[in-house]
């Protein structure tokens, strides 16, 4: 006999469902467990607060769109050009299938930078998309100070194109904008460690 899920880890991809398909700005914990079929006291019981449970039906949201995961494994394989990777990684971020999560993303993403206390699990976790990135760019030769730097600089490149696709939705736009970042980017990244560019 197949076992069951426990019981937390069911209610926490019903909170995930919700929060992608309702977002989290009016998000009651009443409202929450009517919608997935529980009470308050249990919703406390296995999350803590309401903050906790958001930032964790956050992750496993995004556990289900594997296509921004996938764009840090892109930019890491040095197979590629430098700028095929750049372009590559941000199509995988902006792809039309992810629109849900990157939609409830900034959503907490602006609720965090209003009550960083609050949601100080959910800015955490936004800290590693500079220090992954930081990585790669040290392992293509980049001396670390300027890592950290351009790895912030990228990171909130692509949060503004990912804001501008979710407001205005001209995709091409955004598309031809990254790609005259990534030739410049590719090109410091090159000055940086004596390279060519396209190498």
């Amino acid at each position: 006999m197949q076992n069951e899920m426990p019981e937390r880890d069911r209610l926490l991809s019903l909170v995930a469902d919700y929060c992608l398909l309702n977002g989290v700005a009016t998000l009651t914990l009443r409202s929450l467990s009517d919608a997935v079929g529980t009470n308050n006291r249990m919703l406390l019981y296995y999350f803590g607060s309401k903050e906790e449970m958001i930032a964790e039906a956050l992750t496993e949201a995004k556990a289900r769109f594997p296509g921004v995961e996938r764009a840090f494994e892109t930019l890491a394989d040095r197979e590629l050009g430098l700028v095929d990777r750049l372009q590559s990684a941000r199509r995988s971020i902006a792809a039309p299938d992810n629109v849900e999560y990157l939609r409830l993303f900034f959503e907490v993403f602006g609720l965090a930078v209003r009550e960083p206390e609050r949601y100080a699990h959910f800015i955490d976790g936004g800290r590693s998309w500079p220090r992954r990135i930081a990585r790669i760019l040290r392992a293509e030769g980049v001396p670390t100070a300027e890592a950290r730097s351009m790895a912030r600089e990228l990171v909130a490149l692509w949060r503004g194109m990912q804001f501008d696709l979710l407001a205005n939705g001209n995709r091409k736009a955004v598309e031809e904008m990254h790609d005259d970042a990534a030739e410049r980017f590719a090109g410091r990244v090159a000055l940086c460690v004596g390279v060519p560019a396209h190498v």
